[in-house]
């Protein structure tokens, strides 16, 4: 099965050796996103709200950019800096996604790429 690159340019360049996401048959997998400003590529300032609203927006650029929107995830990868921040980052994947809700995993990590609170991956599939 051959793998598409999917990118944008509206979301964070790679800050190393992989795609912003790739397309395997009907499955989009994307690399996790932190909260950078895809304009000048550096950690926006903010609390965990206002940084989770923008991994998402730099997620939307890229799931977009593949054809495909958030109705279409099947699983979030959450990744914390501070698990006290969860019930903060649920309350932004509301304004996001609608029930029913893809599946998702929380995981309390030590520290993130350049010093972000938070990073989410997602796999979406397509009809």
């Amino acid at each position: 099965m051959s793998r598409t690159v999917i990118a944008s340019d509206h979301a964070p360049k790679a800050i190393g050796p992989y795609s912003q996401a790739v397309q395997v048959g009907n499955t989009i997998y994307t690399s996790g996103q932190i909260p950078l400003d895809p304009a000048t590529g550096a950690l926006i300032a903010g609390d965990i709200t206002e940084q989770t609203h923008r991994v998402f927006e730099n997620l939307r650029a890229v799931i977009e950019a593949g054809g495909a929107s958030f109705a279409d995830v099947a699983r979030v990868g959450i990744y914390l800096t501070d698990l006290s921040n969860f019930a903060a980052v649920n309350a932004v994947m509301t304004e996001y996604f609608q029930e029913p809700y893809p599946a998702r995993s929380t995981i309390g990590v030590a520290s993130l790429p350049r010093g972000a609170q938070v990073e989410i991956d997602l796999v979406l599939v397509r009809g």
